[in-house]
């Protein structure tokens, strides 16, 4: 087995696999839909256009799975960002280095006013979000952050910079539940232009960092890639290949899978690729189809009405009334936002219509006291 996941990306060409995927036949959409279970070369059959004819048909495939893995659940967490210091330049992000904004670190009694504040709103499961800015929010900063709100909330994400292996031990030890971390493109060539100057631009040591969780131990790891940057199709086979790579490698841990698309932001030029909504509910169900146990999350980035429409299609959980500023809450809610929200519901009517939908909204799927089984 390989000791990393770099050892089996090295084996794959780009172009090569965009070719497979525009090569892609009816007869091979066909055959993967036709199997009980499926590979990675039936994944990249069902990303690819041949499968846009199918989508139907994937969707109701989709939706079965998706109940009889998971039941008709929809989880519910919302974002805390603690910072948008970033030591990063990257095009795409609001909180980029060279963006001319107002920096702020929430202090621990901000941290508090806005735990406070999403417990109010029904919230046992958030995740904690800042730019990467590793001399002052670094992992003692986290730490820190944890040691405040776990009380508060029994279920704990982080979605933060990439760190050293001893670093998510001690995350794991404050009773982190998952950790996020997205390759944004697995196109290397031109990684770095999109991340010109700061740590982010080591496109070796971003690849590598999921490895570094699961040697750690984290319960879950949650992937993903930024849709819009390069050609989704063939970003979304790579993210593909990590966590299939990662899921025989790290077998008691359990993976997620996110979809975020390019939203507007302070000084981000618009979307390389383009994705519509038909492109993103078919790589919603060619996920399913290919993996039944992967969890699968929709954020605000996209709008209420697609986001409602796929409840029922393979989503998995859900954010819900997102701030992505620090402070967004309560402490300063005019803040600049990493990026636009679409969906700006508040959570009642998010909940409310799960429910009319016919599914559950689920609060939390973890306690701390399970970390020890």
């Amino acid at each position: 087995m390989s000791r990393s996941f770099r050892d089996i990306f090295e084996q794959y060409d780009w172009d090569q696999i965009q070719r497979r995927i525009a090569e892609t036949t009816s007869t091979d959409v066909l055959s993967a839909l036709t199997k009980k279970k499926r590979q990675l070369t039936d994944f990249l059959a069902l990303l690819s256009p041949a499968a846009k004819p199918f989508l139907e048909q994937m969707a109701y495939l989709s939706q079965n799975l998706t109940q009889q893995r998971f039941g008709k659940n929809i989880q519910l967490y919302a974002p805390l960002y603690l910072s948008n210091e970033c030591q990063n330049i990257c095009t795409y992000c609001g909180f980029s280095m060279d963006n001319k904004i107002r920096r702020r670190t929430l202090s621990d009694a901000e941290i508090l006013l806005e735990a406070q504040a999403l417990r109010t709103m029904g919230f046992q499961h958030v995740l904690l979000v800042s730019g990467e800015a590793n001399h002052t929010v670094n992992t003692p900063y986290f730490l820190n952050a944890l040691q405040l709100i776990a009380p508060i909330f029994p279920q704990l994400s982080i979605e933060v910079q990439p760190l050293e292996t001893d670093d998510y031990k001690a995350l794991h030890e404050a009773k982190v539940n998952a950790v996020l971390v997205y390759q944004e493109t697995y196109h290397r060539e031109v990684y770095k232009n999109y991340h010109p100057k700061g740590k982010k631009s080591n496109f070796h040591y971003r690849l590598d960092t999921p490895d570094r969780i699961g040697r750690a131990g984290i319960h879950k790891i949650g992937l993903g890639v930024l849709l819009g940057l390069e050609d989704w199709r063939v970003d979304s086979f790579f993210n593909a290949l990590h966590i299939d790579y990662l899921q025989r490698t790290y077998w008691k841990t359990k993976y997620a899978v996110s979809f975020p698309r390019l939203r507007p932001a302070e000084g981000v030029a618009p979307p390389n690729f383009s994705m519509d909504d038909a492109d993103l509910l078919q790589l919603i169900c060619a996920y399913r189809l290919w993996n039944p146990d992967l969890e699968l999350s929709l954020s605000t980035r996209e709008h209420a009405i697609f986001r409602d429409h796929v409840i029922p299609l393979g989503i998995t959980s859900m954010s819900a009334a997102s701030k992505t500023n620090p402070g967004g809450y309560v402490v300063e809610p005019t803040s600049l936002e990493q990026f636009e929200i679409s969906d700006e519901r508040p959570v009642a009517a998010i909940v409310d219509r799960i429910r009319q939908l016919g599914y559950q909204p689920v609060w939390k799927d973890w306690h701390p006291q399970f970390a020890g089984n």
